[in-house]
């Protein structure tokens, strides 16, 4: 009787600048690997071009483990690309992606799988309950983001979701056939739907290290999930534009009517330069609005690639995508 094939879980980690926390998750992972018999492993791990010695550690740990497949961009592309790179090189049968950093504990993978075995769902994703030990202003911020996102794009976005999660092959194979090169994945994995079950867990600190999102980064990195999935800010530049065009011929019948009528003199010139810099304000920020739809529509047409693998021990490997 021919014995079933085990099924091979790829497990995607992007790694930058965590030389410190990549001994830890590498044990942590191992562990729960080894728990799980009935599935096989390959451990996909790239590096964003990181300046410490990250990359020399993942090949020390591909040498201890033939599991391990690592990637060395050519220099530093961001996570989107780092997460990209993984999907396009991940084979497995069922595909996880989680940080380096242990904020996303390999201990639920177990239970991802079972949930994902039973053929219910076609993914199974993290979201965090809680922000414990994150700035309260930042916490304000992601609240504020996420409930703009649900009201105003066709993602579904949930509030605290995470990265970390677990996906069956016709997911991955639809994230990839999305090309685009301005990605952000959270927006991209509601958008491209399935069947998902989200598991809540209590928010985790990050091993080692220092986290490499500023406040800063986060915000850039939310406008870039606006603009991507949503079309509502050239929508409030339409409507901006129709609403002062509205207001302006209101305001020169009321100046006819009032001249016609009473004869006053015309106003003076400090609330004629408060108009004028008002509208003037209004026209930039609308034409801000349309020049980063534009930015991002160059940068798509351009068609460069999302990344650059420089070094690899995988013979057939996606080196440019």
């Amino acid at each position: 009787m021919k014995t079933e094939e085990k099924k091979l879980v790829s497990l995607i980690i992007p790694c930058y600048n965590e030389e410190e926390s990549l001994p830890c998750l590498y044990e942590e992972m191992k562990r729960v690997a080894d728990t799980l018999r009935d599935y096989r492993f390959e451990m996909l791990f790239v590096d964003d071009g990181s300046s410490d010695q990250t990359a020399r550690i993942i090949m020390e740990l591909a040498q201890k483990d033939t599991r391990i497949q690592y990637y060395l961009f050519s220099r530093n592309f961001g996570k989107e690309a780092a997460m990209y790179a993984g999907f396009c090189n991940a084979v497995g049968d069922y595909v996880a992606v989680m940080d380096a950093d242990m904020q996303d504990p390999p201990s639920l993978l177990p239970e991802m799988l079972d949930i994902l075995a039973q053929g219910s769902y076609d993914s199974v994703a993290t979201r965090r309950v809680n922000r414990k030990g994150e700035p309260p202003i930042r916490s304000l911020f992601a609240r504020m983001f996420y409930k703009m996102m649900h009201r105003i794009s066709d993602a579904d976005i949930v509030d605290g979701a995470r990265d970390f999660r677990l996906m069956n092959r016709g997911m991955v194979d639809a994230i990839c056939a999305l090309g685009e090169s301005n990605r952000f994945s959270k927006g991209i994995f509601g958008w491209v739907g399935f069947r998902t079950c989200w598991l809540a867990y209590e928010n985790r600190e990050r091993v080692a290290g220092e986290t490499k999102w500023s406040f800063w980064k986060l915000f850039k990195y939310s406008i870039d999930g606006i603009i991507n999935f949503s079309q509502l800010p050239l929508s409030i530049a339409s409507w901006s534009g129709i609403f002062l065009t509205f207001f302006s011929f209101l305001m020169i019948g009321f100046i006819i009517i009032r001249k016609l009528l009473f004869g006053d003199p015309v106003a003076g010139w400090p609330s004629l330069v408060c108009i004028i810099t008002f509208i003037g304000g209004i026209q930039l920020f609308c034409m801000g609005i349309i020049g980063q739809y534009l930015a991002k529509t160059y940068m798509e047409v351009k068609k460069r690639p999302h990344y650059i693998v420089a070094s690899t021990n995988r013979e057939d490997a996606v080196k440019i995508h």
